[in-house]
């Protein structure tokens, strides 16, 4: 058995291994990876921690036992920490573990602030500036279309799309296909009432480009790989059901793979995946100055019809299926083998350190005699 490394888990995907049922998480992925790298994953949750000891699951054929072991010198989350007993739990892990992607989600519009106060980030960001009924009524002014949205959500939830028409109204999409026509005054009460005391941004619609007169945008895989350096891992593109202003896959939105989203938009399918690349790199190496310990990233990318890279979120757990669901089965096994690749790269820098330090001892002590 390699050395152990922790994959902490959200309690329902952990109580699911043993059955099978763990969602969109493939366990049986990192177990192959952790045989080809020659370490062992422990699969684990939060839970209380004694005398520097965790429970989890490791896989002996044919099945999963339940152990004790202490913990991890590393550990890749995938699991969401909101509560203050759960948030103790894992600063608890993480006095003695190297947790990597330790929070996994972000605040969008502390996202955008943290890309705007830098110059050079300026031009990836659609414009976008914090809810309130005042800014509301500014940014319909100065914008055709914009959305309303969530600062803190997931797979597209409780997104607005408004649009204005040629008579000076606005179209409001809701959900799927949940569409009103209102004045702007019935338009700004209706949000209101939808929003309430959540917190929401305001942002910039863009002019997607299209296929096959749905928008889309593309899911850009970016992760540390086995020496420690930001790679591109897979990008794939999502398109948005019929009528609908959203791409994700769970709100009906279908998977594509870039060369025919590309070409179709009239794009270089060679040259508009190196710009994607580069930019998405350039951003994540940015953000990474900025927030701890980020090692695994799932970007979604807009590209407008004049081909410029716009970023519309970053997800720091991503779900991974969009790879798998266009059939890009290599790909979908590399996002979970890159973070095991990952975890080894620190496993062996800490390693290393370690052995560093005795002869460091040893030259203290020959300068003092």
């Amino acid at each position: 058995m390699g050395a152990i490394v922790g994959v902490l888990l959200d309690p329902k995907t952990y109580a699911g291994i043993r059955s099978g049922k763990t969602g969109s998480e493939r366990i049986a992925l990192y177990q192959k990876a952790g045989q080809e790298l020659g370490i062992t994953p422990l699969f684990m949750s939060l839970r209380p921690i004694r005398n520097n000891v965790v429970v989890g699951l490791i896989y002996r054929h044919p099945k999963f036992h339940l152990v004790r072991r202490p913990i991890p010198s590393v550990t890749h989350n995938r699991a969401m920490a909101f509560s203050k007993s759960s948030k103790q739990l894992m600063a608890t892990l993480a006095a003695r573990s190297t947790i990597f992607n330790r929070v996994n989600r972000f605040d969008k519009l502390h996202i955008y602030q943290l890309m705007y106060k830098e110059k050079r980030m300026r031009r990836f960001l659609p414009w976008s500036v914090k809810f309130t009924l005042a800014q509301l009524r500014k940014a319909m002014v100065k914008h055709n279309a914009l959305y309303i949205k969530p600062t803190s959500s997931s797979v597209g939830e409780g997104i607005i799309k408004i649009q204005k028409d040629m008579n000076g109204l606005w179209i409001l999409t809701w959900k799927k296909r949940e569409k009103y026509l209102l004045n702007e005054d019935r338009a700004i009460a209706w949000i209101k009432k939808k929003v309430g005391r959540q917190k929401y941004m305001i942002q910039e619609a863009i002019q997607l480009a299209k296929h096959e007169g749905n928008v889309y945008d593309l899911r850009v895989s970016v992760q540390r790989g086995g020496d420690g350096r930001w790679q591109i891992t897979g990008i794939v593109g999502k398109v948005a059901a019929k009528g609908s202003h959203v791409t994700n896959v769970a709100k009906g939105g279908k998977v594509k793979r870039t060369q025919v989203l590309f070409r179709g938009s009239g794009f270089h399918p060679v040259i508009m995946k190196r710009t994607v690349e580069k930019s998405s790199l350039q951003m994540v190496k940015f953000l990474s100055t900025k927030l701890p310990l980020l090692a695994d990233v799932g970007l979604d990318i807009g590209i407008d019809e004049f081909g410029q890279v716009k970023l519309i979120e970053m997800n720091c757990r991503d779900q991974r299926y969009s790879f798998r669901k266009a059939n890009m089965k290599k790909t979908f096994y590399r996002t979970y083998e890159t973070p095991l690749r990952y975890a080894k790269f620190l496993l062996l820098k800490k390693k290393s350190s370690r052995l560093k330090l005795p002869n460091l001892e040893q030259s203290k002590k020959k300068v003092l005699q």
